[in-house]
């Protein structure tokens, strides 16, 4: 893969409205090998799979060249301005820098997201974006019960032949012990273990391999030990793309008149305090029901609230 054609593919991709714009005539052929793009794939795939691929690839760089890479392609939800100088100068208010130095920022940045998907392109096979996408995910979160409930809806769609398996996680203060997990329906439950201290790794055995191009339901139900074994939090970080995604929580009666809102955040502010994302009111029910739209694989969309009294 060449890196000097990607290198120009990326400078042509930044300009104008970036990720936003028409994406299916200006993603160049070097990129889209770089992203597991095929012939196939319509605009809002094609977005996904270079959004997920770019934010991947900049989760590795320093904190600003990752700011202004995010802001250059219109990935940052907060730098979704028309035009490329205007999302510069909101790199440069958030990095405390001038234009001229975010500009010298992009171009580096450019050069190593470049140098890194030359040397390790994904393959078709293995890549997330290139196996199976979200259409619709549910997510139902029930709190005023003496044990949580999460119930978890979600409809895929295969990218190509053979898929047989859905691999997901959720993170938990005190990890695997604090949660059980039952299929309602669309296959079984698989355990890979712990991907991290706090993160299990779970997956969906489908009852039989999907065709390109076929969709799938399958429904989770996770019940927790306790409330203390969820963080104040409900938030969903995409690994594979997703069209949408709807969230109900139940605080019940006597519940906080409104949380904070993460819509297309970094994965840092889940737990931020000083970020300052959207808000949203708590009905007379005690319910709160949030809606996503096109997702980024790699940040946060949901919600969060501070722990009740």
């Amino acid at each position: 893969m060449g890196h000097a054609e990607l290198v120009q593919e990326l400078k042509s991709l930044r300009k104008g409205r970036g990720l936003l714009g028409r994406v299916e005539e200006r993603v160049g052929p070097v990129l889209r090998a770089a992203c597991a793009v095929t012939e196939d794939d319509g605009l809002v795939a094609i977005r996904a799979k270079v959004a997920g691929r770019l934010t991947d690839l900049a989760a590795h760089l320093p904190e600003d060249l990752r700011v202004a890479a995010l802001a250059a392609f219109a990935i940052s939800p907060e730098a979704r301005q028309p035009l490329y100088q205007e999302r510069v100068k909101w790199a440069a208010k958030r990095l405390d820098r001038d234009p001229r130095t975010v500009r010298r920022r992009v171009d580096e940045a450019i050069d190593l997201l470049a140098e890194q998907a030359s040397s390790a392109a994904p393959s078709p096979v293995v890549s997330p974006s290139a196996v199976w996408h979200t259409t619709a995910l549910s997510v139902a979160l029930v709190l005023d019960q003496p044990s949580p409930l999460v119930l978890e809806r979600r409809r895929v769609v295969a990218d190509q032949d053979g898929v047989s398996a859905l691999d997901m996680a959720v993170s938990l203060p005190n990890g695997r012990r604090d949660v059980s997990a039952t299929v309602l329906y669309g296959g079984r439950l698989l355990d890979r273990g712990m991907e991290t201290s706090d993160r299990w790794g779970f997956g969906i055995e489908l009852p039989r391999p999907l065709a390109r191009g076929e969709s799938w339901e399958v429904a989770v139900l996770f019940t927790l030990t306790s409330a203390a074994a969820l963080r104040p939090c409900m938030v969903c970080v995409p690994r594979h793309p997703c069209e949408s995604f709807d969230l109900h929580v139940r605080f019940g009666a006597g519940a906080r008149s409104e949380v904070a809102t993460l819509d297309g955040a970094f994965q840092r502010d889940v737990t931020d305090p000083a970020y300052q994302g959207g808000h949203q009111e708590i009905d007379a029910s005690g319910e709160l029901h949030l809606r996503f739209r096109h997702l980024t694989p790699g940040l946060a969309y949901g919600a969060r609230w501070a722990d009740q009294a």
